[in-house]
């Protein structure tokens, strides 16, 4: 008697590792830690010009922006510009501060024909010269705008097929404008090779990683909202690209022809205490909490010791780094959450302000998310409700 099916389950950890390990063989992101970066940063050597505009959107640009907010105070006198949104009035607003006779233009899109980036290149081509001379192509070898940047001998960089758009921040993608900027691409690439390293050989990320994967599947239903709540206003660029990972990968159909639903959402701390934090608090019981904290922001500003009128009770507050405010704010939180133990939290915290641990950051996210949909039996690495709505734009606006 021959037993099939093709429902879903909860896999063992050891089947869903041998399912990771076997995707690195299609999957080109897995990778990326390992390649040659040395024509990126020789290219980056060669740009002269001060305005770096990145002209993308989703996966073509909020890792880059990312891992810039994370490490502006690293970066070069260079200024850095992202242009994405077909607004009108955003447009003319970001390009109005750009000197276009001094710019470089970075036109990114994976598949070439994405219709919000090519409105604003050739918005661009109407009030600027777009050459050789001040742009460049980063998209797929085979792509319309690859074919563009060949009539017009553009320089080209390559997005390989096999790496998806929200999971190319290590591509050129991400470390041709970041290497332009003056970071150190190779300590990103560095730390995203620890994570890598330690997963496969079955380290300390291995065992926390599967586990926080294990817990999210095997309480989807009940906690099927996932917050991150990042500690620094430097983490908003994380944010907005963990909410693009996070959804475009796992709001999916499994094998057993369910709807999956992982929600994420990503607030920022102080400032989202006074806004959000009630519904954690005191709503109803179905969110998990990552709590996510800069042990060392590298910054020694003090609160003054100065005593105002009307405010003397909180002179207790004089003297202390604004470092440490924002940590024990921090911790406060945690613990109020920790007391009620009936959310779900746990707590990561980046040792510095680097690109080493960016690097570890985002792409043991990338991995989690891998993880988890391995655990839930989808296609990670598709977006087929993202191309339902690109197929009737164009319709429409044919």
């Amino acid at each position: 008697m021959n037993y099939t099916k093709n429902f879903y389950q909860i896999k063992s950890n050891v089947e869903i590792f041998e399912k990771i390990s076997k995707e690195r063989e299609t999957i080109g992101y897995y990778s990326l830690p390992f390649q040659d970066t040395s024509s990126i940063k020789e290219y980056a050597k060669t740009v002269t010009q001060q305005d770096i505009v990145v002209v993308g959107i989703g996966g073509s640009s909020l890792g880059t922006y990312a891992i810039h907010k994370f490490l502006q105070h690293k970066e070069n006198m260079k200024k850095l510009h992202f242009l994405e949104s077909t607004d009108p009035l955003d447009l003319q607003r970001r390009t109005s501060k750009v000197d276009l006779n001094d710019t470089l233009f970075i036109i990114i899109s994976k598949s070439g024909t994405t219709i919000e980036t090519v409105s604003i290149l050739k918005y661009l081509h109407s009030i600027t010269t777009i050459d050789k001379s001040n742009t460049i192509c980063i998209t797929e070898n085979d792509s319309k705008l690859n074919d563009f940047a060949i009539a017009n001998e553009m320089k080209t960089f390559n997005i390989p097929k096999n790496v998806g758009g929200r999971f190319s921040v290590f591509s050129n993608v991400g470390l041709v404008p970041l290497a332009i900027m003056g970071l150190d691409i190779d300590r990103i690439l560095f730390g995203c090779k620890t994570i890598y390293d330690d997963y496969f050989d079955k380290g300390e990320y291995y065992r926390t990683l599967m586990e926080k994967a294990r817990f999210m599947v095997e309480n989807k239903n009940k906690f099927n909202i996932n917050v991150v709540f990042s500690y620094s206003s430097l983490l908003e660029g994380f944010n907005k690209w963990y909410v693009q990972l996070w959804g475009e990968s796992l709001g999916k159909i499994n094998i057993n022809k369910t709807k999956q639903a992982l929600t994420p959402i990503g607030l920022i701390g102080p400032v989202d205490q006074h806004s959000f934090l009630q519904l954690i608090m005191e709503g109803k019981r179905d969110k998990t909490v990552t709590f996510i904290k800069v042990a060392d922001f590298e910054n020694d500003l003090v609160i003054p010791d100065i005593s105002l009128p009307g405010l003397e009770g909180l002179d207790y507050i004089n003297n202390i780094k604004f470092k440490n405010m924002i940590n024990k704010q921090a911790d406060a939180t945690i613990e109020a959450i920790q007391n009620l133990k009936h959310i779900p939290c746990d707590v990561l915290t980046i040792e510095a302000q680097d690109e080493y641990n960016i690097g570890k950051l985002m792409y043991s996210y990338e991995l989690l998310t891998s993880i988890v949909g391995s655990f839930v039996q989808i296609n990670t690495y598709d977006q087929p409700g993202v191309e339902a709505g690109k197929i009737i734009l164009k319709e429409k606006l044919r």
